[in-house]
C-alpha cells in the first residue's frame, strides 16, 4: 500500500455512466475466463433482472448487454474513482493477478467480494520484486474463494486463508443449457437411422477443413461400412464450399436443406448452416469441432457440445478455448488429432458405442461440476443481495 501511494495517477477515458441499482462487477483475469463468467451472470440476471453487469479484464466474450471498463491503475486516486463511480455490491474475479489498492478499497467500500478458479500456481501484482509479497493479505479481502483442486486449496491455506472461507472446490466452466431441438424431428430422426453409426463435423470453417474431415470418413468406412457422417458448416456463407468439396468426395449424399432424408446407402449428409446443431448433437454419439484442423480459426468452444453428452475429437489450433479443451481431454471426454490419417483412426476406435459412452459420461461429469458450482455461486449471491437491500 505504501507503494501504491507513492504512485501517481494516470490519465484515464471518461467511463460510461452507472445505472442506477445493484451492480455486480465481472473480472475476467486470463484467457477463457470471460465465457464461464458470463454464463454465470447471465443466469443470475435470469433470477435478477433489474441487476447491472459490469465486466473488465480480458472480456473475450461479455454478457448482453454488460458494460465494459478497464481497471484503473494502483494510485489511490484512480482506485478511489473506479469505486466511487462504480459502487459494485458484489464483484466475482478470476486470474492470479491481485489488485492490492483495488481490493482493499472495494472491501472496505462494502462489496462482496469471490475469487474463482483459483489455482496451485504463484499469484502476481503490480507491485516490484522488491517490494514484500502482499499475497497473503490481499487474499482476505475475499468473501469466498473457491480453488480448482486440492493443490490450489493447500496453497491457499499457506497463504492463511481459513478453509471456512473456501467451501467450493472445483472450476468455473460454462455450464449453458444444451441447444434447442424439435422433438419430432429428433424422433424422426431416429426412427430413420435407427441401427446406423453416426459422426458429426460440426462448425467446419473452411472448405479445406472439410476435405481432411471427408478423407478420414472414407478411410473409417472401410472398417465400418454403414458409417453416416453430418457435415454441418460454421456459416451458411460456406455452404457452397463444403457441398462442392463432398460432392466431389465421390461419396453418395444426402442434401438435408434440399428435403433429401437419408437412406441406407447415404455415406455424408450436408447441411447449409448449424441452424439444426442441438438435432445432430443428440443424434451422433461422436463428434469432430472445426476450425481446429486448419491455422487462423482458434477452434469451438468445446462445452457447447460436451452438454449434449458427445464424444469430442478436436484439431491441434484451439487456441481461444484451450482451458477448457484442456479440461475435458484430462477428463478423458476430448481427444485431440493431428490429421485426417489420426481423425481416421480415432473414429475406427469410437464406431464401438462403450467407448464414446465413456467419453460422453466425462464429458458431462465436467459439466456437471460446472453446474454445481455456477448454482452455488447464484444462491450466494442472492443472499448478498437481498441483505444488501434489507440494509
Amino acid at each position: 500500500m505504501a507503494y501504491a501511494r507513492g504512485r501517481g495517477a494516470a490519465p484515464g477515458a471518461t467511463p460510461p455512466a452507472r445505472p442506477e441499482g445493484s451492480l455486480l462487477w465481472l473480472h475476467a483475469g486470463g484467457p477463457g475466463s470471460a465465457r464461464a463468467l458470463s454464463a454465470l451472470a447471465t443466469r443470475l440476471k435470469i433470477q435478477r433482472p433489474e441487476l447491472t453487469l459490469l465486466i473488465t479484464g480480458e472480456p473475450d466474450h461479455a454478457p448482453e448487454g454488460a458494460l465494459r471498463a478497464d481497471l484503473p491503475g494502483e494510485s489511490p486516486a484512480e482506485v478511489a474513482a473506479f469505486v466511487a463511480h462504480w459502487r459494485p455490491q458484489l464483484g466475482f474475479w478470476t486470474g492470479q493477478e491481485l489488485r492490492p489498492a483495488l481490493l482493499q478499497k472495494l472491501q472496505q467500500a462494502g462489496t462482496r467480494l469471490v475469487l474463482l478458479d483459483a489455482r496451485d500456481v504463484p499469484w502476481t501484482s503490480p507491485a516490484p520484486s522488491w517490494v514484500p509479497d502482499p499475497t497473503a493479505a490481499t487474499l482476505q479481502f475475499f468473501d469466498r474463494i473457491c480453488p480448482v483442486d486440492e493443490p490450489a486449496r493447500r496453497r491457499l491455506r499457506r497463504a492463511g486463508v481459513e478453509d471456512s472461507t473456501m467451501p467450493t472446490l472445483g472450476p468455473l466452466t460454462d455450464s449453458a443449457p444444451p441447444l434447442d431441438c424439435s422433438t419430432r424431428l429428433y424422433e424422426e430422426m431416429s426412427g430413420v437411422l435407427t441401427g446406423r453409426p453416426i459422426w458429426l463435423a460440426a462448425k467446419l470453417r473452411s472448405a479445406q477443413e472439410a476435405e481432411e474431415v471427408l478423407h478420414a470418413h472414407k478411410r473409417a468406412v472401410r472398417l465400418a461400412h454403414r458409417l453416416m457422417l453430418v457435415l454441418v458448416p460454421a456459416t451458411h456463407d460456406l455452404a457452397a464450399a463444403v457441398a462442392e468439396v463432398a460432392r466431389d468426395s465421390g461419396l453418395r449424399l444426402c442434401a438435408w436443406e434440399a428435403g433429401e432424408m437419408p437412406d441406407e446407402n447415404t455415406q455424408v449428409l450436408v447441411t447449409e448452416d448449424a441452424s439444426e446443431l442441438g438435432l445432430w448433437y443428440r443424434l451422433a454419439p461422436v463428434a469432430f469441432l472445426g476450425g481446429s484442423l486448419v491455422n487462423g480459426h482458434g477452434g469451438e468452444d468445446p462445452m457447447e457440445a460436451a452438454a449434449h453428452g458427445i464424444a469430442l475429437l478436436y484439431g491441434p489450433n484451439v487456441g481461444r478455448h484451450l482451458p477448457a479443451y484442456s479440461r475435458l481431454a484430462e477428463a478423458g471426454a476430448a481427444r485431440i488429432v493431428r490429421d485426417f490419417d489420426s481423425l481416421a483412426g480415432a473414429l475406427s476406435q469410437l464406431v464401438a458405442p462403450d467407448r464414446a459412452a465413456a467419453m460422453a459420461h466425462a464429458g458431462w461429469d465436467v459439466i456437471t461440476q460446472g453446474a454445481e458450482l455456477t448454482d452455488e455461486m447464484i444462491a450466494l449471491a442472492c443472499g448478498w443481495l437481498d441483505e444488501a437491500e434489507i440494509a
